[in-house]
């Protein structure tokens, strides 16, 4: 099974820019293009939040155009930008989207079984893990030991060192690695918010932030750097699941050159 994970597309509405700079829906097209033309071709694509930039209807009708040429089943969680009832009404079709006040859900996807996590606080750039939503994915992973399982959230559940990032990271980390060191069918945890790559072991299971196919997050490790962003090759991850095994891929969208050979002709190497 091969999934690929978007993050962070922030789609505005048409002809809007990202920060007065950055096409998110001309990008995300040339990542659309580029999912549809790999081979094989994605059996499920995960969206892990912030679909769209500032959470209205229009920018949701704005980003499923932009997505629909995929034809390929797409499950997202909402991120800090988004807003859960306007998300409801982008998805009717997304029968598992439960009702209430948290936009999780559990559904099974070939051998894996996918959860989603809502980390949303509404009105905050920072995401948490409350009582409920803990209880709720301790119930849920509870009720399916055996099946190897993705948990999908927006906030990743650590530090990256990234200090502006980390200012607005997740509150209930620790409590969520607690649980999370219980079940061992959890195979990986997938990530966006902080537009780049970045991996860490939580719980003793390998979590993972994919990066945007639109801007990056500046790499800057010092103590008060600035909240920044840089306009660095795109990306997004690919996973797949094969001999009881999760195998992860960071992808770079452009066209490079290559693909050049190793060896010549006659097998030999080239020097």
């Amino acid at each position: 099974m091969l999934i690929a994970q978007i993050t962070d597309t922030h789609i505005k509405l048409p002809g809007r820019l990202a920060y007065r700079q950055i096409d998110t829906a001309a990008m995300l097209r040339a990542c659309v293009s580029e999912l549809m033309a790999l081979d094989p071709k994605p059996d499920l694509i995960v969206h892990t939040g912030d679909l769209v930039d500032l959470g209205h209807d229009a920018e949701y009708a704005h980003l499923r155009e932009i997505l629909a040429p995929l034809g390929t089943e797409i499950i997202a969680v909402p991120g800090n930008h988004d807003e859960r009832d306007a998300m409801r009404r982008a998805f009717p079709d997304r029968d598992y989207f439960p009702a209430g006040s948290f936009l999780h859900f559990a559904v099974q996807r070939g051998p894996l079984r996918i959860v989603g996590l809502d980390t949303v606080v509404p009105g905050q750039g920072g995401g948490e893990l409350c009582a409920d939503r803990l209880a709720w994915l301790e119930a849920t992973l509870s009720a399916t030991p055996d099946v190897p399982t993705l948990i999908l959230m927006h906030h990743p559940p650590f530090l990256t060192g990234i200090a502006h990032m980390d200012r607005i990271g997740l509150i209930g980390r620790e409590a969520f690695a607690t649980i999370v060191a219980r079940h061992p069918q959890i195979q990986a945890i997938l990530c966006g918010h902080v537009h780049r790559a970045a991996f860490a072991q939580v719980g003793a299971r390998t979590a993972m932030i994919c990066p945007s196919p639109a801007h990056q997050v500046a790499l800057d490790l010092t103590e008060n750097g600035p909240s920044a962003f840089r306009l660095e090759p795109p990306g997004y991850m690919l996973h797949r699941w094969r001999d009881n095994q999760l195998i992860s891929h960071a992808a770079v969208l452009g066209d490079w050159p290559g693909p050049f050979p190793f060896f010549d002709g006659s097998g030999q190497l080239i020097d």
